[in-house]
C-alpha cells in the first residue's frame, strides 16, 4: 500500500492531537443472536445427567447460565459468543412467598459478556455488561430501553473503554430457549427450535474514542490521489478513489502497544471493520491502517460511488460499528 506523503506530515501531527480531543457521542449497536439458550441448575438428579432433555414445560423463572451465538452487528455478518449470568434472586415490593422483599419488583443481578469476532474468527472485542434485569429502566435512557437497569462498563479491542446502556431484547416469535443442566451442552444448537431461539439486543454506546476526520485550515484532511487536498478550488469527482487522514479506528493488526507510534514496516491494518458512508451509502473501501509515524493516525483508501451528484457530498467514517461525526466534501 503507498501512503500519501505529499500532505504535510507536520500539519498532520498538529490535526491529528485536534482529532484526539473531540468528545464521543453515543453510537447503536443492534446485535442478532441465535441459539440462544438458559441452563437452570438443581433440576434434575445425577442419573440424568448428560441425557439430552426436551424444553420444559413450565421452565423455572429466575437465574442460570445463558449462552447465544453472535451473527451480525447492525446487519453485518459476524461471529461471537453472548455469555449472560442471571441470579434467581427475584424481588418484589409486597409480601409474595419465594421473592425478596424489596422496594422494586421483578429485579434481579445479572451481567453478560459480549464477544465479537470478524467472519475470519479474529477477535474485534468484547464488552462487559452488569447491572439489573427487569424492573424499570434507568433514568434518563433512551427510548429503546424500556426496562432494566444494564450497563456497559467496559470493554477490550475495539471497545475498550466503552459505556453505555443494554437491552437484551427477546424475539417474539423464538425467544430465549429455557432448560436445565440435565441437557448436554454439547447439543445446545441441535437442541434449538426451529425458528432459530433468536434475541436481538440494543447496545447505546459511548465509546472512549471515535472516528474523527482529520481537521485542517482548509477542511477536512480528504486528499486526492496526487496528494492535494479536496477543495472548493479542486472538488472531487464521482468514481474518484481518494485518502481521508482520521484518528479513533482501534487496534490494529499485527499491533503496536497503546501510545506507540505506526511502523511503516509491518503495515498495520485496521482489525475492525471499517465503513466510509457518502451520502449514508457505503463507498468501496480499499484500504485502512496506520499511518507510519503517527499515534493514533490511520489513512483510509476509498472509492467515491458512480453518480454523485454535483455540489457537496457527506462523508461519515466508522470502525467496529462506531460511527464519527459527518463533514462535507465538494463534488464536481
Amino acid at each position: 500500500m503507498n501512503f500519501t506523503r505529499s500532505f504535510a506530515v507536520a500539519v498532520l501531527a498538529v490535526c491529528f492531537s485536534a482529532a484526539q480531543a473531540q468528545t464521543p457521542s453515543y453510537s447503536i449497536l443492534r446485535i442478532e443472536l441465535v441459539n440462544a439458550t438458559l441452563y437452570t441448575s438443581g433440576y434434575c438428579g445425577v442419573s440424568d445427567q448428560f441425557k439430552n432433555a426436551n424444553r420444559l414445560a413450565t421452565p423455572p423463572v429466575g437465574g442460570g447460565l445463558g449462552i447465544a451465538d453472535i451473527t451480525s452487528v447492525n446487519g453485518q455478518p459476524v461471529k461471537g459468543t453472548a455469555f449472560e449470568t442471571a441470579s434467581s434472586m427475584l424481588t418484589s415490593s409486597t409480601l409474595t412467598p419465594g421473592r425478596f422483599i424489596a422496594d422494586i419488583t421483578n429485579a434481579f443481578p445479572a451481567q453478560w459478556e459480549l464477544v465479537i469476532e470478524n467472519p475470519d474468527g479474529t477477535l474485534i472485542g468484547s464488552l462487559h455488561i452488569a447491572g439489573i434485569g427487569g424492573g424499570p429502566a434507568p433514568v434518563g435512557a433512551p427510548k429503546d430501553i424500556t426496562g432494566s437497569g444494564w450497563t456497559v462498563t467496559g470493554g477490550t479491542g475495539a471497545f475498550f473503554g466503552a459505556r453505555g446502556y443494554f437491552q437484551p431484547v427477546q424475539d417474539p416469535v423464538s425467544g430465549e430457549r429455557r432448560t436445565t443442566d440435565c441437557e448436554d451442552p454439547a447439543y445446545r444448537r441441535m437442541n434449538a427450535d426451529a425458528g432459530g431461539n433468536k434475541r436481538h439486543p440494543i447496545l447505546y454506546l459511548v465509546p472512549l474514542t471515535q472516528p474523527q476526520l482529520i481537521p485542517t485550515p482548509n477542511g477536512p484532511a480528504v486528499i486526492h490521489s496526487d496528494g492535494s487536498l479536496v477543495s472548493a478550488a479542486k472538488p472531487a469527482k464521482a468514481g474518484e478513489i481518494l485518502s481521508l487522514f482520521a484518528a479513533g479506528l482501534g487496534p490494529t493488526r499485527p499491533g503496536v502497544d497503546p501510545g506507540q507510534p505506526f511502523p511503516a514496516s509491518p503495515l498495520q491494518a485496521v482489525n475492525s471493520p471499517v465503513q466510509v458512508l457518502v451520502n449514508g451509502n457505503p463507498g468501496e473501501l480499499l484500504y485502512a491502517g496506520g499511518y507510519p509515524g503517527a499515534v493514533d493516525g490511520y489513512q483510509v483508501n476509498f472509492r467515491l460511488p458512480d453518480g454523485l451528484a454535483r455540489g457537496q457530498a457527506s462523508l461519515q467514517l466508522s470502525s467496529a460499528w462506531i460511527a464519527g461525526p459527518a463533514v462535507i466534501i465538494p463534488i464536481q
